[in-house]
């Protein structure tokens, strides 16, 4: 009856850890291997962070490596290659960032609104290739269209008139190149997301708005685009978490003695830095650098989308 104190047999009975964890021990099984493979290879290598605060000998393992402190953060802070490379890497990751973030939103929604199944996965396979291209032979197409003597681009050039460019050589050319060829390679794979994102945009939405009077271009606008707009705020969050890193490969690949004053990023800085001048504890100490500045700026993404939007990954 209302008002009445439940009795003791009525109550909610707390249920301890052991007793959930045996509840639901099918889905712990079915998460462990994905828990175990993160906690080896990501957990557990933090043991070596501590390079960074030590003189690391190889013959004396860690722990007995001196303990210098920030030694090796004071000596990168203060290097001259260290304003330079700050701005190399986040220059080419932001201006990689800006014109790759676009392209695959755009490529979806174009392929939503292609009428011809044929034509729809004609272009998704041709978009989708690019992508399990590895970076050396990309990186070797790159040489053979814009090489300056036989490449395909310079023999159309000197064909119409012109002059042959040498665009592997000369600076202002590298982060075009840069993020041109990155962009044409992950487009397609990027687009898969929005594609999946447009599939579940309600139908009767498009159906009211062609009802109103609404053209194509407005039901995309007003419709397609705010139905992706969380999805596509989550993955430029998770994007920007990556600022500071940049994959070396192909940086590396595209390097030469002409353009590596602009070229030069953090990456490829620590690679001939740590492994062939045999510098553990300084390059370790320019990573965790690296790393800690990535997180802070993804926590102050998050933050602004979450004021601005409403939108946040936590």
């Amino acid at each position: 009856m209302p008002g009445t104190l439940a009795r003791p047999d009525d109550r909610p009975r707390k249920r301890g850890l052991l007793a959930d964890l045996l509840r639901c021990w099918q889905l712990y099984v079915l998460v462990a291997p994905t828990i175990i493979y993160l906690f080896i290879f990501n957990y557990i290598p933090m043991y070596g962070m501590q390079i960074a605060f030590r003189d690391f000998i190889a013959n004396r393992g860690v722990w007995g490596s001196q303990w210098v402190g920030i030694k090796h953060f004071r000596y990168f802070f203060t290097s001259p290659q260290f304003a330079a490379l700050i701005g190399n890497t986040i220059k080419l990751s932001v201006y990689s960032l800006l014109w790759s973030f676009p392209f695959p939103i755009l490529l979806a929604l174009m392929l939503n609104e292609a009428r011809r199944l044929w034509f729809k996965k004609l272009i998704q396979n041709l978009t989708y290739i690019p992508y399990f291209i590895s970076v050396v032979v990309l990186v070797s197409m790159v040489n053979l269209f814009l090489a300056q003597g036989d490449g395909l681009i310079n023999q159309a050039i000197t064909a119409l008139g012109g002059q042959a460019i040498d665009f592997l050589g000369k600076e202002r050319y590298f982060r075009t190149i840069y993020i041109a060829s990155g962009v044409w390679q992950g487009m397609g794979w990027s687009s898969i997301i929005y594609l999946a994102a447009l599939s579940n945009v309600d139908i009767q939405l498009h159906e009211a708005a062609q009802i109103d009077g609404a053209t194509r271009l407005q039901r995309v606008w007003h419709i397609n685009i705010p139905c992706i707009l969380p999805t596509a705020i989550i993955l430029f969050i998770l994007s920007s978490g990556h600022i500071m890193t940049i994959g070396f490969e192909k940086v590396y690949l595209l390097q030469n003695t002409l353009n590596t004053a602009i070229s030069e990023v953090i990456s490829t800085y620590v690679y001939k830095t740590g492994l062939l001048n045999v510098k553990y504890s300084y390059t370790a100490a320019i990573g965790l650098f690296n790393n800690v500045i990535n997180i802070l700026i993804l926590l102050t993404v998050n933050k602004l989308s979450q004021k601005l939007s409403d939108i946040s990954l936590f």
